[in-house]
């Protein structure tokens, strides 16, 4: 077996990838483990959804596997160190993502800013525009440039920020994002959109010390892992201020179990990592993940990206990320 595919994919690009491929085709190994482990010692390629674990146990049973694809967003269960050791390459369109999750992000903004109402100076409850605020951005992904365009096109003077791009580099002002130190921007920030690619080094990065001095009635929306939260100081600056709202688009199994301190608190809205899942988001990074496994499995080959096109899986050459 060449490629085995447990994430669904669409009829035309399944039928490109066996054109080219010995295919095995089955989404319904998803929630049996050790199935998924004996159908992967045999492939050289897999296309694998974020409820798959691949670790290094996983990998040891893997001889023959040169690329794991993932289609939809994040690597959640994913060992990226395991892989790099084990010469396994993971294949994703990163900036295949980053329309639907701007537009999304812009959404639960202006869904924030108007159905969480503040008090103004005459004691009335308001909503908020979004064009007449500063909204912050931490993470310099491939959503970046994209969301602080649209931003702008609201109106909102855009602050950025990212532990591994200087706020001296060019490519924020190309952006037309203003480079801000994190505790300047969570404290002049009305809203902020946290974007960051979640290393275990940033959990708990936005505990009591950034979220107690954020500014008054701040939102935030999170479509990083919320492991970067920690969460008994959100739900305290949720609860009791400066924040107004949060919206988490990936939230830990468990976190709003009972007893938890996320529990019942009416000023956050969750939501299961939908920001990047739209028709046209996987369209475009289902195309990308085959042809890339096919260069891989296939060296030599002349590839022609023209159904890739079609489906619209170029990648913004202008998107903001930082270098790697």
């Amino acid at each position: 077996m060449d490629v085995l595919v447990v994430e669904p994919l669409a009829d035309d690009v399944l039928q490109w990838l066996r054109a080219r491929h010995a295919v095995r085709f089955a989404p319904e190994l998803a929630n049996d483990p050790l199935a998924v482990r004996l159908a992967l010692s045999t492939a050289r390629a897999a296309i694998l959804p974020s409820s798959v674990m691949l670790d290094a146990t996983v990998l040891w049973h893997t001889p023959h596997l040169k690329v794991v694809g993932r289609i939809s967003a994040g690597v959640e269960n994913i060992d990226l160190d395991a892989c790099a050791r084990a010469g396994v390459e993971v294949a994703r369109a990163t900036g295949a993502t980053a329309a639907a999750e701007a537009e999304f992000v812009v959404g639960a903004l202006l869904a924030l800013l108007r159905r969480v109402p503040i008090i103004n100076g005459q004691g009335l409850l308001v909503g908020r525009e979004l064009g007449a605020g500063v909204i912050g951005i931490v993470g310099a992904t491939a959503t970046t440039a994209q969301l602080a365009r649209v931003l702008a096109a609201f109106g909102a003077r855009v602050l950025g920020y990212d532990p591994g791009l200087h706020a001296a580099d060019p490519s924020w002002a190309g952006a037309g994002i203003e480079a801000a130190s994190l505790q300047e921007l969570m404290r002049q920030s009305d809203g902020v959109c946290i974007l960051i690619n979640h290393f275990s080094r940033y959990d708990g990065l936005f505990g009591e010390r950034l979220l107690g001095n954020a500014k008054l009635n701040q939102v935030i929306v999170s479509l990083s892992h919320s492991a970067i939260f920690d969460e008994q100081a959100l739900a305290k600056a949720l609860r009791d201020g400066p924040l107004a709202a949060a919206w988490l688009d990936s939230l830990e199994p468990g976190a709003l179990d009972p007893g938890g301190p996320l529990r019942h608190i009416d000023t956050l809205q969750v939501t299961p990592r939908v920001a990047s899942t739209t028709h046209e988001s996987l369209s475009r990074s289902a195309w990308v993940v085959v042809q890339r496994i096919d260069e891989l499995l296939t060296p030599g080959r002349v590839h022609t990206p023209a159904k890739a096109k079609r489906a619209g899986a170029s990648v913004d050459p202008a998107a903001l990320t930082k270098p790697a």
